[in-house]
């Protein structure tokens, strides 16, 4: 159907940029293939782009499309949120788009028409990818955050814009910045696209509390990246909490955990005995229990002669040993 357009605008970087709104047929429409969603699905490994029926197939099967989209869009009798389109391509929609095309297979003169909102020829890539940072992570933050580190990462390295036109663009601090497009690199590097992986991926290289474990195991993230692919590592919550306190176990538990001898679960339990970082405490603390029990008393008292010299020797070299901890301990508090 011929479709009567209506002017609006919408305000990017306090500039209104004109719009038009109004049905144009979805044939007519591309898929985004930049767009962060279907980079992360579709997108192959020598960076070929996908085709068009790639993107679709890939869309169309997803559980968003299928269970939400489709039955909303149905129910509703249309889209009560036009797709962003510049160029004939949707920047933003692409899911919308794919359920129209399910539902189109089935009943193509409903389906014909969707309803747009037609961005100038004139904007830039960096006014569309900024509009689509206010979108996706300033906004309505429907992107996960492996796809919204995927549109920072290609936006830096693909496209060259630096991380301070990036934190201008959408809004996130520098250091976040940084820490998003490391952590999806790193994803890329390790082939593993999976974004239910990202938050394994995440605790693993936030800030330093593993620098020090590297510097004496440099194959440190090679095996924990192993681990978690062949889901050794189960949770990302046990790459936040269970791996640190390995790490503080230190020693042999470290050495043991490295070089395969223990699994991660033994390595664990083997850190929670050794007090998971506080072992000096717990082996005090088990000290402390020995001589507190008073079976120790009657015992002491019915050995012979010659073990009660001995113990008396080793009583006196603890106490020295004790004074010389002690002195060193408060010294330092």
């Amino acid at each position: 159907m011929d479709s009567i357009f209506q002017e609006d605008t919408i305000t990017l970087r306090k500039r209104e940029i004109k719009v038009k709104t109004g049905f144009i047929s979805h044939a007519n429409l591309l898929f985004y293939a930049e767009n962060p969603r279907i980079y992360s699905i579709v997108w192959k490994d020598n960076g070929a782009e996908p085709s068009q029926e790639e993107i679709f197939g890939a869309l169309s099967k997803t559980d968003h499309v299928r269970e939400t989209l489709v039955p909303s869009i149905k129910s509703n009798g249309g889209l009560i949120e036009p797709v962003l389109v510049r160029n004939n391509v949707v920047l933003e929609g692409n899911s919308r788009l794919a359920a129209y095309r399910v539902l189109a297979q089935k009943d193509p003169k409903t389906w014909e028409n969707i309803r747009v909102r037609i961005l100038p020829q004139s904007i830039s890539d960096s006014e569309v990818f900024s509009l689509l940072g206010e979108f996706h992570i300033v906004g309505k933050k429907d992107w996960v955050p492996f796809e919204q580190a995927g549109y920072l990462y290609r936006r830096f390295n693909t496209h060259g814009v630096d991380e301070k036109l990036l934190h201008v663009e959408v809004g996130l601090s520098l250091a976040r910045i940084r820490h998003l497009i490391r952590v999806y690199g790193y994803m890329l590097k390790v082939d593993d696209r999976n974004p239910e992986r990202w938050s394994y991926y995440d605790e693993l290289l936030k800030g330093r509390r593993f620098n020090h474990t590297r510097e004496l195991y440099p194959e440190f993230d090679k095996k924990i990246t192993e681990m978690i692919q062949n889901e050794e590592i189960e949770r990302a919550v046990d790459v936040r909490d269970g791996l640190p306190k390995i790490v503080k176990a230190g020693g042999n538990t470290l050495k043991k955990f490295m070089n395969g001898a223990l699994s991660f679960h033994n390595a664990l339990q083997e850190a929670h005995q050794r007090g998971a970082g506080n072992f000096y405490t717990k082996k005090f603390t088990d000290f402390k229990n020995f001589l507190a029990d008073d079976q120790v008393d009657v015992e002491i008292m019915n050995v012979s002669a010659d073990e009660k010299k001995q113990l008396i020797y080793l009583i006196k070299r603890i106490e020295v040993r004790i004074g010389q901890i002690s002195k060193k301990v408060n010294g330092k508090c």
